[in-house]
């Protein structure tokens, strides 16, 4: 692992970049970087309980695969700005962009392809929304994993949580990896339709909670309160630019990866960004079954997602890349 940086409103944004041991990277595939979600960090896309994760999977598929922490999230520094006051703007308008100048800058590569997780797929088609043009030139192919634009079905805890923006603005939620280490192995064991919503312990091994929970961060009230208003319009807004519509012109190569027993991004919504893109080349891939449900870290953390999504997203990325080279 390679470690860069790169400034971006008052911060010190961590960039690692992940060389393959056993494989060159395969001539003409493009740079990827990965986007991290909301409450969590790019510890996720490192760590897997049980084999290859993410970021291993695409190297050793031969891609050259990056990572980002935004601002508050994992070795990201702050330099000034003491509230902690960001919202989705700063991570779309700001860290996004500089991440990918930065790996570009690196690499030398004029375009590079981008995976958005969670919210961090919201963040990275509102990246592309403010400057189609640019967007267009910078980057090849995107892919969604449990990720959203449009909320189409919410899940009633989301709903309660994000039904007051005034409320979720006004409240600082502090100690939440801890909270999160010690509330994995008990929900586990008395409340597993409650933990189901993000993670189930039949597809994901939870043994190894202590660090699982590396990957949880504290949320900035002001994103939680702008998380609220979006959650209650439906539509993404960002700065003015409504990302929502600007989904039907987005022409790029499109993967959408849907886990059918999430509750954090239902199903429905996540499967609403592939049917809204206007992409002509989009892929649909649905992971999830009643023995063996897929739910939203399951995607990252659970058994056999090296076969199910990892080695499927490389694929889809080094395809579209070395086809158009």
């Amino acid at each position: 692992m390679n470690e860069h940086t790169t400034e971006s409103g008052g911060y010190t944004l961590a960039l690692r970049r992940f060389p393959s041991a056993t494989r060159a990277v395969v001539a003409g595939s493009r740079p990827v970087l990965l986007v991290p979600g909301y409450g969590m960090n790019s510890f996720i896309f490192s760590y897997h309980p049980g084999g290859l994760s993410l970021v291993h999977s695409l190297a050793d598929a031969g891609l050259d695969v990056w990572t980002v922490d935004l601002r508050g999230q994992g070795e990201s520094k702050r330099a000034s700005d003491p509230t902690h006051a960001y919202g989705l703007a700063d991570l779309a308008f700001e860290d996004v962009p500089r991440a990918a100048a930065k790996v570009r800058e690196i690499t030398g590569s004029p375009r590079i392809d981008l995976v958005g997780c969670s919210l961090g797929a919201a963040l990275t088609f509102a990246h592309l929304a403010r400057d189609p043009e640019a967007a267009a030139r910078e980057v090849g192919s995107v892919v969604a994993l449990a990720g959203l634009v449009t909320w189409r079905d919410i899940h009633p805890l989301v709903r309660v949580a994000f039904a007051s923006p005034r409320l979720a603005g006004a409240v600082r939620l502090t100690g939440t990896r801890e909270l999160s280490r010690r509330a994995l192995p008990v929900l586990a064991r008395f409340a597993r339709p409650l933990l189901s919503a993000y993670i189930n312990p039949q597809t994901t091994d939870i043994r190894e909670a202590e660090t699982m929970v590396r990957t949880v961060e504290d949320p900035s009230p002001r994103l939680n309160r702008e998380i609220a208003e979006w959650v209650n319009r439906r539509e993404l807004v960002v700065g003015g630019v409504n990302v929502s519509a600007y989904l039907r012109d987005f022409r790029a190569p499109f993967q959408c990866v849907v886990p059918l027993q999430d509750r954090i991004v239902p199903a429905a919504t996540a499967r609403l960004l592939y049917e809204q893109v206007g992409s002509a080349d989009r892929e649909l891939i649905e992971v999830g079954t009643r023995e063996a449900p897929v739910a939203h870290a399951d995607l990252f953390l659970g058994r056999d997602m090296q076969t199910l999504v990892f080695q499927r997203v490389a694929a889809f990325l080094l395809s579209r890349a070395v086809s158009s080279s």
